[in-house]
């Protein structure tokens, strides 16, 4: 497995391989109207030739500023929104949008194409401060080979993981420093509600559920089902990823696997969906609005399954044969309205913290 590809590309929902990623001194497009500064999480990812036509066909010229993890770039951003590192911001999600708007991120652009996105995925729609472009779901995985061993049926929603048959088993992200560990607490509120989900959560602590930092090192250390995580000895036959990760393992297995070594407890499931803007004080924006025009394409949207394991947002886009085989998406995720993510996750993120960590 090409593990270090793959690690960036899950890490919250593949290597860059491209000509014009390399990042300037400071990252800006400075007076070269002809670059556009795309700023991203680590996760970003275009085939080459997908990108080449983009540039082909309008003249720019793309360059890439990875900024480490969603709330890392998010949080950056945000700092330098006033002389921003580039032109277009890619990955801010639904956990963390409210935090993005509210700071000013972004300045309004109806990108062409909006109409044709799901509805479903639509928010800010008065003022068009960001545009949908990819959706996947957040859910627990498991090692098919661990359960077949002890012949034990995998946990298929968030009322099994705390019973005593799976005491000891599950591993998740900081919900404070990681993009899927607050996706897995919001669902666990959206299911559990504001006066259930502290209570469920000291369930899970006391049925032995271990925190780390970020996926990376749940998924590729600490998860005994990946192939990372076999390698490094991993004990957790539980952990909180994605939807979309059975495919990757086959995918990027050495060799690949006729069936996914991996499962997902699809009643666990936090639908999350990716968000790019045109950041505020852009000093490219004409090249910042074509470049968000290319995000929405169908070429762009139905290469981004097997670059950066998540779904399309536009009607009409096809997914890879190895996702409809091995990583469907949840039929009924947990969901939350961004409104409701506003108003209560920075508390919701200090209560877990005492509650889990402490």
């Amino acid at each position: 497995m090409n593990t270090k590809k793959y690690c960036a590309v899950l890490v919250g929902l593949g290597l860059v391989t491209l000509s014009a990623c390399g990042s300037g001194s400071d990252g800006s497009s400075g007076s070269d109207s002809k670059t556009v500064t795309l700023v991203s999480h680590d996760s970003w990812a275009v085939s080459k030739s997908v990108l080449k036509d983009f540039e082909k066909q309008s003249g720019y010229t793309v360059k890439v500023l990875k900024d480490g993890d969603a709330g890392q770039a998010v949080n950056k951003a945000i700092l330098t929104k006033d002389n921003p590192q580039g032109d277009v911001f890619f990955g801010v999600d639904n956990t963390l949008l409210s935090r993005a708007l509210d700071n000013g991120l972004f300045q309004s652009y109806d990108a062409k194409g909006a109409d044709l996105v799901k509805s479903a995925y639509r928010v800010d729609q008065s003022k068009h401060r960001v545009t949908p472009i990819d959706t996947g779901d957040i859910c627990v995985n498991y090692d098919k080979a661990y359960f077949s061993k002890h012949k034990l049926t995998p946990p298929a929603s968030f009322a099994d993981l705390v019973k005593p048959e799976y005491k000891n088993l599950l591993v998740t992200e900081n919900a404070a420093t990681s993009s899927p560990g607050l996706g897995f607490l919001l669902g666990s509120a959206a299911q559990y509600g504001d006066d259930g989900w502290q209570a469920y959560w000291k369930k899970l602590k006391a049925n032995g559920v271990k925190v780390v930092d970020g996926w990376e090192q749940a998924y590729d250390q600490e998860f005994s089902g990946s192939a990372g995580g076999k390698k490094a000895g991993g004990d957790r036959p539980l952990v909180v990823s994605y939807a979309s990760s059975p495919p990757a393992e086959v995918i990027y297995g050495d060799p690949k696997p006729t069936t996914a070594p991996t499962g997902v407890s699809y009643g666990t499931c936090f639908r999350q969906t990716e968000y790019a803007g045109l950041l505020s004080n852009a000093k490219n924006t004409k090249g910042g609005k074509a470049f968000i025009d290319f995000l929405l394409t169908k070429e762009f949207q139905e290469d981004m399954p097997l670059n950066m394991f998540v779904y399309p947002v536009i009607e009409g886009a096809t997914v890879p044969q190895e996702f409809v085989k091995y990583g469907r998406q949840a039929p009924d995720p947990e969901t939350m309205a961004p409104a409701k993510i506003a108003a209560d996750r920075d508390q919701w993120v200090k209560s877990w913290t005492s509650l889990v960590l402490k």
